[in-house]
Formats: structure tokens, sequence, C-alpha cells
């Protein structure tokens, strides 16, 4: 944590006066874009080359595999090694990895196996990354300010989730290596800008290391009910409401709309994050935390059954950016709750699970969409997640009474 923990001026924006996390929320700008970028690319090569549904899904499973075999090892790594050095190490075993996809673009590389293999250390890389990158935050900016840093990170990885996709079809389409080495260019400056920033203070775990120390943010997770009430909330939310693996289905089944529309539907979502996003920016929730968090859940079933019932466009696109507005307000208190409910030597750790947990709810989540839908129905199983997630947010109510009394986004 920094040590000054009064804000810098009165401004909603005041945060990106921090050097240290201007030059890292830009650096996580560009890695978003890379992200996306590189997904299109890969999802597009591996279709083209194989004509394989079963292989674009492999796509995805490779890449979070690798965070589910090292979870107890890259939370422990983000606690006892400093943050920053792990971030630019990631970044750059991540470029490596675009110029190796890159390479396997040009005339004369016909097999799958090693861009999968690829993927798999992409993967590893990511693995190690993410619980860094989250856990780095309260790192770079004080206290009072890290629902405002929360927001407008959140708010730039939606920005990439919708302008990443068009440039990285834009790119493959000129010329499939240049879209991978767009990606190249992206991560290696965002590791430039990741080295220019401050060392930041970091509480790291000491001791030696033991499956006690390892398990350590399993163990903190179940003991403190306010982190395992908003980790396990969002895990069964997304798990039981996710209707984006059925929106070429409803695209093409139900509203009749075609690729376009399919763009439509595909970010609606987003784009209401984007603007709760910048709302909570101008506006932070500053009363009733945990109550106006369960109010988002519960939002978020309730636009899930307008989208499950639409048969018109436009309804179906105002329900999910109505879920995405939702499933901000949700990500923005929960993600500030874990960070400040979590000592600053265990935040990797914890990280690292909630992770997984984030990977495992949209992976099932698809998933489960897709063999619901293949058993009753792609409306039947939308409504069926719809009602599962409100019912979820009602147990969890009744279940974590701590988490539903939080009242300011504070420790205290």
């Amino acid at each position: 944590m920094t040590s000054n923990n009064s804000p810098i001026g009165g401004s909603r924006f005041a945060i990106f006066r921090y050097p240290g996390f201007r030059r890292y929320w830009i650096a996580i700008v560009l890695i978003g874009f890379a992200l996306q970028i590189q997904t299109v690319a890969v999802g597009w090569q591996v279709y083209e080359m194989t004509r394989s549904a079963f292989n674009l899904g492999l796509v995805g499973l490779s890449q979070f595999l690798p965070a589910l075999g090292l979870v107890l090892v890259t939370g422990a790594v983000a606690d006892r090694l400093p943050r920053k050095r792990i971030l630019i190490t990631c970044l750059l075993v991540e470029a490596v990895c675009a110029a190796g996809l890159m390479v396997m673009t040009l005339p004369g590389f016909e097999s799958i196996l090693p861009i999968f293999g690829l993927l798999m250390i992409f993967g590893a890389a990511r693995a190690f990354y993410n619980p860094a990158r989250q856990a780095i935050v309260p790192n770079l900016v004080p206290e009072n300010q890290l629902p405002n840093a929360i927001a407008v990170n959140t708010t730039a990885n939606q920005f990439a989730t919708i302008c990443g996709p068009v440039a990285g079809g834009l790119l493959y389409g000129v010329q499939p290596g240049a879209a991978y080495g767009a990606t190249l260019g992206l991560l290696l400056a965002a590791a430039v800008l990741v080295f220019s920033i401050p060392n930041p203070e970091q509480q790291r775990a000491r001791g030696h290391t033991t499956w006690a120390t390892i398990s350590a943010g399993f163990s903190y997770i179940l003991s403190e009910k306010v982190v395992l009430g908003a980790i396990s909330l969002d895990l069964f939310a997304v798990l039981l409401g996710g209707a984006v693996a059925l929106l070429p289905i409803y695209a093409h089944d139900i509203l009749h709309v075609g690729p376009s529309g399919l763009g439509f539907l595909r970010s609606a979502q987003a784009v209401g994050a984007i603007s709760m996003g910048a709302l909570l920016i101008w506006r932070p929730v500053s009363n009733h935390a945990g109550r106006i968090m369960f109010a988002a859940v519960f939002a978020f079933g309730l636009f899930t059954l307008v989208f499950a019932v639409s048969e018109t466009l436009w309804i179906s696109v105002f329900a999910l950016a109505l879920m995405g507005g939702a499933d901000m307000v949700s990500v923005y208190i929960r993600g500030t709750l874990i960070q400040l409910w979590t000592p600053d030597e265990l935040r990797g750790r914890v990280n690292a699970v909630n992770q997984v947990f984030i990977g495992a709810s949209n992976e099932l989540g698809g998933f489960r969409a897709g063999t619901t839908t293949a058993l009753i129905g792609p409306v039947a199983a939308v409504l069926a997640g719809g009602i599962g997630t409100l019912a979820v947010a009602g147990l969890w109510m009744r279940g974590f009474p701590q988490l539903r009394h939080v009242k300011h986004l504070t420790r205290s």
C-alpha cells in the first residue's frame, strides 16, 4: 500500500495523478487489446486449418488449464516475489508466444499442435500474470482510491473487449501475421511501461514454503465470510446466468438477424458495462455496498429473463446492456471488497483462487448453457439460468449476512 493515504485533488480522475498507477493503467489497456486481437486471430487460424468446432473449444481450454493446474503456485509467487518483476517476466513470455504464433502463419506450417503448445505456455504466463496484476493495484494507490482504480481498470477491459476483436479481425484479414505482430508490439510496449513504474511497496510473505503457506489463499477465503461470499456469489451467478455462449443461436434461430445482429448482441453487455463504469467513477458507491451488490445480482438475473423471452432485437440488445451494467456494479464492489479485506501478503494467493473461479465459471457456464440447450432448447435454458441466478442471490443473502451488511468499501 502506498504511504500517502490522502487523495490528490477532488476530481474522480485524480487517481491518474499517481504516476505508477497511470503507467499501469495504460499497460492494462494495451494488454487488453493484445489479448483480444490474439484471441480472434487464433480462433480464425485454428478454424481455417481444421474446420473443427471441437478444436475451437480447445483454444480456450488450453489457456485455462494452466491456471487451474498452477493455482497453488501462482498466488504464492505473487506474494513472495516483487509483483512488478512478475508482470514484466510474464509479458515477455507472452510476447515470445505471440512471435511464435506469427511464425506459424508462414507457409509450410500445417500442424495445429505447435499452436496449442504455444497457447499452453501463454496460458501459464497468464496464470502467473493475473494474480500479480490484481494484487499490485493496492500497492500503487491509497486505500481510499482503490474503488476508483478498480472501476477504471474494469472499464478499460470492457473497452478492449468491444474494440479489440474488431481490430483483430481487420488485421487478420489484411495478413494473419499482422494480427500477431500487433499483439507482439502491444505486449512489448506494456512491458516497457510496467518496467517504468516506480517500485511499489509490498508486504511480502516470509518464512519457509509449506503446504500451509501454499494453500493459505484457500484457507483465508474459507475463514473470511465476506471474501468467501463475494467470490462464491460470482462463481454460481455466472455459472447459472451466463447467456453469452448462446448468442449465435439467438441471433440465427430466434431473432433472425444474421451476423450483423450478432455483433450488436455481442457488444451490448460491454457497452452497458462501460456506461455503468463511467457512472461509478463519477458517483462511486458510498453506502450500503453489500445490499447494492446483491441488488445488482438480482437485476442481472431479471434482465436475463427478459433476454430469454425477447423476440425483438432492440429489446434483446437493451436487456444485454442492462445485464452488463448490473454485472459491472457487482464486479466493482466484489473486486474492491476482495482486495481490501485481504492482507497484502495474501493478495496473490487469494487472487489466484479468484481468477480460477472466474475462469471456471465462464468455461463451465458456457458448457452448462450448451448442454441445457441440447436438452430443453435455448429459451428454456436461458430462463432456467436467470431463475438460478435469482435463487443464488436469495440464498447468499441469507447465508452470508456479513456480506449483506457491508456498508462502505473500506476494510473497517
